[in-house]
């Protein structure tokens, strides 16, 4: 039993489902609310300890709840992420996705736009930070550290220290200090996460006492997504900066029952035929994300016991023992496995108030790579 059951939303519950083609995005504006108070409530309401991603949601809306509770730093995968938090009351914006080629440059003019924001970036590379040098502009850039998801990052010692002292010593540059995220820590049991937790941390501590030494100590280190979220938020001196947390999803949900977050968005579908008894739904690789394996892409509350049989671009058929009680034309709800890539496949979320649809829309803005810069 996945630990949100207690908690579920089915077509039963909600009004006027009719009003909206399938497939669709839903958002429960209510239940992104309370999952950014319980972000709070996990950082005993310092705001300073948060700078939650915006890539879950891509939203100027969720941004702007979030300003209204007093939260003004975020992070950013991309462009027009960072441009989009900008606009909609984002004060300290971190890109935390290295910019090389066009997209420094996009950096800068990002900057020059928006003077009044405090903009910083990632960097693990010293031929970027000479690419930033060779601007002649400012720039603040935090050194992004591995601590052992091996994606992005430089490994802590004696080069990391280097690209640090690099940037230090730059006429137009800050070090604005350490980024370390620990993405690779998705461990179910809590007590071998807090292990790993502390392992990931212990990485890379000789190099912030190194930097300290070098009167280097770095000014911010933004850490965590959000299955250390509620490790990270116990401690002090940390910017926590989890984005799964504004929506949750069924893989978390799953993983995490520690982490007491509700499912605030979800996925209208219709049984679209019945080939064999079996459902075939309108929710394709276009309306749900699909990187997962195909019993790892949604979860049906209307269908516990649903097995996938088959995914396509525009179909999702599966076999369910209940699969009698639905005819072609039901609606029904899913949870998205992976909520993050997920929400990139639609434009726009219909909003879900009270148990019913209320014809507002929320723009997937950030979807899209640029939007004026």
């Amino acid at each position: 039993m996945l630990p949100f059951r207690k908690n579920l939303v089915t077509t039963g519950k909600l009004r006027d489902l009719e009003t909206i083609p399938s497939p669709a995005l839903l958002v429960f504006p209510d239940r992104v609310e309370t999952n950014v108070n319980r972000m709070l409530q996990m950082v005993n309401g310092d705001v300073s300890c948060l700078r939650p991603h915006v890539k879950t949601h891509k939203m100027a809306e969720v941004v702007r709840l979030q300003v209204a509770k007093g939260i003004t730093r975020f992070k950013c995968a991309t462009i027009a992420e960072a441009e989009m938090t900008a606009t909609s009351g984002g004060s300290d914006i971190l890109l935390a996705h290295q910019p090389v080629g066009p997209n420094l440059v996009r950096f800068m003019q990002l900057q020059e736009r928006f003077p009044k924001i405090a903009f910083s970036a990632t960097v693990d590379s010293a031929e970027v930070v000479t690419a930033f040098e060779k601007t002649n502009l400012p720039a603040s850039l935090f050194v992004d550290i591995d601590c052992g998801m091996h994606r992005t990052g430089i490994a802590p010692g004696k080069k990391a220290l280097a690209l640090c002292q690099q940037i230090s010593d730059a006429d137009h540059l800050e070090f604005a200090g350490l980024h370390a995220y620990d993405g690779h820590l998705h461990q179910a049991d809590l007590a071998k996460r807090t292990e790993a937790h502390a392992l990931a941390i212990e990485s890379w501590t000789e190099l912030a006492q190194s930097l300290e030494n070098e009167n280097l100590a770095p000014p911010t280190i933004v850490v965590g997504g959000s299955p250390t979220f509620g490790l990270f938020a116990q401690m002090k001196n940390w910017q926590c900066s989890p984005g799964t947390t504004l929506f949750w999803d069924a893989g978390y949900g799953h993983a995490f029952p520690d982490l007491e977050f509700e499912c605030a968005a979800m996925l209208l579908t219709r049984v679209i035929s019945k080939p064999n008894g079996r459902l075939c739904l309108d929710l394709g690789h276009k309306a749900v994300a699909a990187e997962r394996p195909i019993e790892q892409r949604a979860w049906f509350p209307e269908l516990p016991e649903a097995k996938p049989f088959l995914h396509s671009e525009e179909h999702f058929v599966v076999e369910a023992p209940n699969a009698g009680d639905f005819a072609v034309g039901d609606a029904l709800l899913a949870i998205p496995w992976h909520v993050c890539p997920t929400v990139a496949l639609h434009s726009q979320a219909f909003l879900v108030r009270d148990g019913q649809t209320t014809g507002e829309t929320w723009q997937v803005v950030a979807r899209k790579r640029t939007l004026t810069i």
